[in-house]
C-alpha cells in the first residue's frame, strides 16, 4: 500500500480520482494552477449521460458530418485558423471509426458506463453530497413530426447502455410545453440517466472530505513530469521537485502536454463547447434537462439557474472564443421561447478529446507509480466517479473490476 499521492489537475476527474485515493488511506495532495473554476468540469450541462454509450467515432459520425456543420445550422465546427490543430485529429478520428474499433470501443465505453451512478452515489454520499445527484432521466424533444420519426428510429438503433427511454405521456409533453412557446412534435423520455444540481457545490463537498480524510490541495502550476530511473516525480514552475509514491495525471487537455516529453504519443484535442446561463429563469423544480436534438442543444435547470449548452468546436485550448457561438444560443432559446432572461453569462470551455473517444485511464509503462487518467470527452462529469474508482485500485495494485486494456495510452504508439 503506497502512503502517498499527488494528483495533478482539479477538475471532477481529479477531485474524484484524489478522494478515492483518500478514502483508502492514501495521504493525497490535488495541485492544479487555478483558483477561479472555468474548466469544463464546471461549463458542462450537468448530465449523468450514461445513454452515450457509442463512442463518437464511428461511421455513423462521418455520414452525418455535412448537416453537422456549424455553416449549416449544426453544432460541429472547424475554425480555419485551427487546421493544424485538428486536421491530424480529423484523420486519426477517421481511422478509429471503422467498424472493429467502433465495436470494440462501444463494449469498452458500456463496461465504464455501468457502474458510473453507482459510483457517484457512493462517492457522493460518502462526501455528503448525496443530495446534489438526481436520477430523473432526462427528455429528447423534436420540432416536426420528419425530426420526431428519424430520431425515435436512430435512438432505437443505438446502444444505450443501462439506459433506457420510452415515449413521453401527454402530461409530460403538456410540462415542457408550458415552458416553450414553440409546439412539440415529439418527445421521448429516458431512464436511468441522471443529472448534477450544482457542480460547485458538488466540488466543494469533494474538497471538504478530501481534507477532512487528511488531504490537502496546493495551488500551483506542475511544469514538468520527471522520471529518474523507474520513479516518476513532479517539478513545479517554482523548480520545486515534489515526490510521491504515487503520481497521477489528470490535468485534461494539459495531460498530453505533460506527458509527450516522456514519450507519449497523446492525440488530444481541445474538443471546446459554450454556454449561456440566465441567473433569474422561471423552471419548475423537478423538470429535468431537455436535449433539443434538431438543434444540438441541451437545457439543464441547475440551482444557479438555466443553462443552455452546445458545440463541438475542434480547437486550440488557447484560441479565443468564438461570439457567433454565444449568439447562436441565444437564437436557438428566443426562438424555442424559453424563459431565458438577460443578463446571460457566457462560458467556453476544452473538454479533453482522443480520436477515438475512449478516455486515457492506466498505469505508465515508464514508471510504475505514475498512473493516468484523462480524455473523457463529453463523459467527463459522468465517468468522474467510476474513474476515481479506477485509479484507486491501481494505486493499491489490486485487480480492477472493470477491463482498462482498451483505455491504455499505448494504443497510440
Amino acid at each position: 500500500m503506497p502512503s502517498d499521492a499527488l494528483v495533478i489537475g482539479g477538475g471532477l476527474v481529479g477531485l474524484s480520482c484524489a478522494l478515492n485515493l483518500q478514502l483508502h488511506g492514501i495521504r493525497t495532495t490535488l495541485i492544479d494552477p487555478a483558483t477561479t473554476r472555468r474548466g469544463a468540469s464546471w461549463g458542462n450541462a450537468g448530465h449523468l449521460a450514461t445513454e452515450q454509450a457509442e463512442p463518437l467515432a464511428s461511421r455513423k459520425t462521418l455520414r452525418s458530418f455535412p448537416r453537422r456543420l456549424f455553416s449549416r445550422g449544426g453544432a460541429l465546427s472547424l475554425p480555419a485558423r485551427d487546421l493544424d490543430a485538428w486536421l491530424p485529429f480529423a484523420l486519426r478520428f477517421i481511422r478509429s471509426s471503422a467498424p472493429d474499433r467502433f465495436a470494440a470501443g462501444t463494449s469498452a465505453l458500456r463496461s465504464l458506463l455501468r457502474g458510473a451512478i453507482p459510483a457517484w452515489r457512493q462517492l457522493a454520499g460518502t462526501a455528503s453530497a448525496g443530495h446534489l445527484i438526481v436520477e430523473e432521466g432526462h427528455f429528447a424533444v423534436w420540432e416536426t413530426p420528419a425530426a420526431a420519426e428519424a430520431g425515435r428510429a436512430a435512438w432505437r438503433g443505438t446502444d444505450t447502455g443501462t439506459a433506457s427511454f420510452r415515449d413521453a405521456t401527454a402530461e409530460e409533453i403538456a410540462a415542457l410545453s408550458a415552458r416553450m412557446s414553440r409546439p412539440i412534435a415529439g418527445a421521448i423520455r429516458f431512464l436511468g440517466t441522471g443529472q448534477v444540481l450544482d457542480l460547485g457545490e458538488l466540488a466543494d463537498c469533494l474538497i471538504k472530505h478530501l481534507v477532512l480524510l487528511g488531504g490537502s490541495q496546493r495551488t500551483a502550476l506542475v511544469q514538468s513530469l520527471v522520471v529518474d530511473g523507474s520513479t516518476a516525480a513532479v517539478r513545479l514552475d517554482s523548480g520545486e521537485r515534489v515526490r510521491a509514491e504515487i503520481v497521477v495525471v489528470a490535468a485534461g487537455v494539459a495531460s498530453g502536454t505533460l506527458l509527450r516529453p516522456l514519450g507519449y504519443r497523446v492525440p488530444l484535442i481541445a474538443e471546446r463547447g459554450y454556454h449561456i446561463q440566465s441567473a433569474n429563469a422561471d423552471w419548475p423544480a423537478g423538470l429535468p434537462p431537455i436535449v433539443f436534438e434538431e438543434r444540438s442543444m441541451i437545457v439543464t435547470p441547475f440551482r444557479s439557474g438555466l443553462r443552455a449548452a452546445s458545440f463541438v468546436e475542434f480547437a486550440r485550448a488557447d484560441s479565443p472564443p468564438d461570439p457567433q457561438k454565444w449568439a447562436r444560443l441565444r437564437s436557438h432559446v428566443a426562438e424555442l421561447g424559453l424563459p431565458f432572461r438577460e443578463p446571460c453569462s457566457e462560458w467556453f470551455g476544452a473538454r479533453p478529446t482522443l480520436p477515438d473517444y475512449l478516455p486515457a485511464l492506466g498505469r505508465s509503462r515508464l514508471a510504475p507509480n505514475l498512473l493516468y487518467a484523462f480524455g473523457h470527452q463529453h463523459l467527463g462529469l459522468t465517468l468522474s466517479a467510476i474513474t476515481g474508482q479506477l485509479i484507486a485500485a491501481l494505486a493499491r495494485s489490486e485487480q480492477t473490476d472493470i477491463d482498462i486494456t482498451p483505455f491504455d495510452l499505448e494504443r497510440f504508439r
